[in-house]
């Protein structure tokens, strides 16, 4: 099994990238594989709310390839989905907000391939505005119908400059637990799949506030 993590940060192997790699060690624990791949040093548009990629239901968007064809491939071969960002005025990071908008939207146009998967998400920053970060990455994995594990805390570990993070032991035992906990869930899922039928799929309803 694997689970594919997004880094928002720009920085390659900065406290972002640290964090992720923490929870991989708790999940390692139930051999289950982390890939991480960098989107926040690219150059990714965002979503222009064509809804071509509805028209398409292959996987791609209408947009010029910038690497998000990739993502969403990586993402849907993937048993779970590890979102990271660090923290820039209280939100998440502008590439990583782009990547998200279109890696969901695709998600839903196909057939909503995360649902039922599990979802877990991470926040680095300095000081103050991680948790309006976790939050809003929580609302990609809310929507998608996805499971999220919890932790000891919530998600955010501290440091500002790269390697700072390893200072923070509370926050790396949450990254810790959270990798554990999330592997537990993903191994559940495996071990109920085709014994526990999972609840039905219903057709979304779409109610506008102005008509």
């Amino acid at each position: 099994m694997k689970v594919l993590a997004i880094n928002g940060s720009p920085k390659a192997e900065g406290n972002t990238f640290q964090a992720l790699t923490e929870v991989g060690k708790g999940l390692s624990r139930h051999n289950i594989d982390l890939e991480i791949v960098q989107v926040g040093h690219n150059l990714i548009h965002g979503c222009i709310g064509c809804g071509g990629c509805f028209k398409r239901k292959d996987g791609t968007c209408t947009l010029p390839d910038d690497g998000m064809n990739e993502i969403f491939a990586r993402a849907k071969d993937a048993d779970g989905l590890l979102l990271g960002s660090p923290v820039y005025f209280s939100g998440i990071a502008g590439t990583l907000k782009c990547c998200l908008d279109r890696l969901f939207y695709m998600s839903g146009a196909n057939g909503n391939i995360f649902r039922h998967k599990a979802g877990a998400a991470v926040v680095a920053v300095r000081r103050s505005g991680g948790m309006p970060t976790f939050d809003q990455l929580k609302y990609y994995l809310n929507y998608s119908e996805m499971i999220m594990p919890g932790s000891v805390y919530w998600n955010v570990i501290h440091g500002a400059m790269p390697g700072e993070v390893q200072q923070d032991g509370e926050g790396l035992q949450v990254m810790d637990i959270l990798g554990d906990n999330m592997g537990y869930l993903m191994r559940s899922l495996e071990a109920a799949s085709g014994i526990i039928t999972p609840p039905d799929k219903q057709k979304k309803v779409r109610t506008n506030f102005i008509r």
